[in-house]
């Protein structure tokens, strides 16, 4: 065995043991709130820690529930492939807190609710909160099946990495410790993890981008549909999502959920700009070489991690870190998800119609938190769905829902139920409609990428191989042209930019709503 090898094995198992001591701290931090929160004896103290949390921990959590393996690996790859107009989130991140801590905050704090969805039964009728119930169980199933999946498939691909044994370990070590010590370890695991994804820092580099303040909606990236899309996209994560709201409510006063909804917006900022940085590196660096366009990587997902080999493999433990941090990404949202899935079962399903002591209630708290990483496997094959897409089509009437409850006084259950059902027909209508009709290359305006400065060597960019596959020197892009004449409706309402899904939703939602509250009510 020469010292090539030898090298090569070293570095692949550093890389391994650092990806497996975030695994070991993780499961630890659940063990240790077991241990020490060994009165948790309802269910309220396993699913809301008992309501004593601080803001500091909590808005660590809030930043890493949804700031997912997915934001390290398509961020970066968004900003390669369509310009750096995604910083634009940050108006949109700034909104959102105003409006949740001053709308959305004091009036599900104040009822202390366990789901939130308990609001819409006192407000409407349990008909209505059943329907927002199966929505939101819909919507995590199918955002948390791609957020363990999409990663551990993109890092597979480049790195090796084998992909069940990475999908099943961030499924096990998620399980066990949210069944071991509840919102406590998972808020805490939060605060590991969210150290973790800052750990892989990104280095600034910089390349012309045009800035476009078009009003067209058609356009997918624009400073209005980022700021006005995407604030409504987060109102309905950060407002009424039970994995957020969890968090902010079990604050031990309204200061400190206050509190920890700023402190947060400061986590999401700087998440923002190392994916925007990250993004520019990639067309940096490979502008004049496209690894996609040239086949040596079958996704723009991969672009982060083939970067992360090519710079850094044969450094040992830096590849190791890097796939640490994104999979602390996909724990810290596996975990906030199973949590959020657990408290709505427990409370909106199991508790309205059953008589169970509070003893039995906390042990199927726990039962329901294994249960659910085994139907969070089913969405394996729905990795191609875009997460926004998922909550836009979803999130936006249920947002236009809970705004009608709470700022509507005369709205009635009957206009509720048919503003929902309403929103999440026309949501569907246009989301499908995008996807079976994409919109056409001058809508979503990519930058320009080429493969003229490819000069391809074999090269070790692969934790369990030794070499890519032979490519050709230079490889020209040949653009496809769809002559296929396009309908007013597919050029118009299909087209719309996906940021504007979840507006459409909301609007639908609370407009049906307040029409026929207005005809069926006092």
């Amino acid at each position: 065995m020469n010292i090539v090898t030898v090298t090569g094995y070293l570095t692949i198992f550093a890389d391994y043991v650092v990806f497996a001591l975030m695994l070991m701290v993780s499961a630890a931090v659940g063990v240790y709130f077991a241990w020490t929160g060994r009165g948790q004896r309802t269910s309220g103290d396993f699913l809301m820690g008992g309501r004593r949390l601080t803001a500091l921990p909590v808005s660590l959590s809030l930043t890493a529930s949804f700031m997912s393996a997915i934001t390290v690996l398509s961020n970066p790859a968004e900003v390669y492939r369509y310009g750096a107009s995604i910083g634009f989130y940050g108006f949109s991140y700034i909104i959102t807190i105003l409006v949740t801590s001053e709308v959305f905050l004091p009036v599900f704090y104040r009822l202390a609710v366990t789901s939130t969805y308990e609001y819409l039964e006192l407000r409407f009728n349990r008909a209505t909160r059943l329907l927002g119930t199966v929505l939101f169980i819909v919507q995590t199933i199918l955002y948390t099946g791609i957020v363990i999946y999409a990663p551990a498939l993109a890092l597979n691909q480049v790195t090796g990495m084998d992909l069940w044994g990475a999908v099943i370990s961030t499924g096990v070590v998620c399980t066990f410790y949210c069944t071991m010590g509840g919102l406590k370890a998972v808020v805490w695991t939060d605060v590991f993890q969210v150290v973790s994804f800052h750990l892989y820092s990104y280095s600034n580099s910089f390349f012309s981008v045009s800035t476009s303040f078009d009003t067209n909606p058609l356009r997918r990236h624009t400073f209005w549909t980022i700021t006005i899309g995407g604030t409504f996209v987060w109102v309905s994560i950060y407002g009424i999502n039970q994995a957020q709201v969890q968090r902010y409510i079990s604050c031990k006063s309204i200061h400190h959920a206050r509190a920890s909804l700023y402190i947060n917006l400061l986590g999401l900022g700087s998440i923002l700009l190392c994916s925007v940085f990250a993004g520019m590196c990639l067309y940096s660096v490979y502008k004049n070489c496209d690894p996609w366009t040239a086949g040596l990587v079958s996704a723009p997902d991969q672009l982060m991690p083939y970067l992360v080999m090519d710079i850094l493999g044969d450094y040992p433990g830096l590849p190791g870190l890097f796939v640490a941090a994104a999979y602390s990404g996909s724990l810290s949202t596996v975990s906030s998800s199973i949590n959020a899935l657990a408290a709505v079962t427990m409370e909106d399903v199991i508790k309205p119609h059953t008589n169970v002591s509070e003893k039995h209630l906390s042990f199927i708290s726990k039962g329901l938190s294994k249960l659910a990483i085994l139907v969070y496997n089913i969405s394996d094959e729905l990795v191609d769905c875009l997460i926004l897409i998922i909550f836009g089509i979803i999130g936006g009437p249920l947002l236009g829902l809970f705004t009608l409850g709470i700022l509507c006084p005369f709205a009635n259950s009957k206009g509720a139920l048919s503003g929902l059902v309403a929103g999440l027909v026309v949501s569907l209508w246009v989301g499908i409609g995008a996807h079976i009709y994409p919109p056409p290359p001058e809508l979503t305006r990519p930058l320009p990428l080429t493969t003229e400065g490819c000069n391809f060597t074999t090269d070790s960019l692969n934790w369990t191989s030794t070499a890519l596959p032979t490519q050709l020197n230079a490889i020209t892009a040949t653009p496809v042209h769809n002559h296929y004449s396009r309908s007013a409706l597919e050029d118009h309402w299909y087209s719309l930019s996906y940021l504007y899904f979840s507006p459409i939703g909301t609007i639908i939602s609370m407009s049906v709503g307040l029409i026929i509250s207005v005809f069926t009510g006092k």
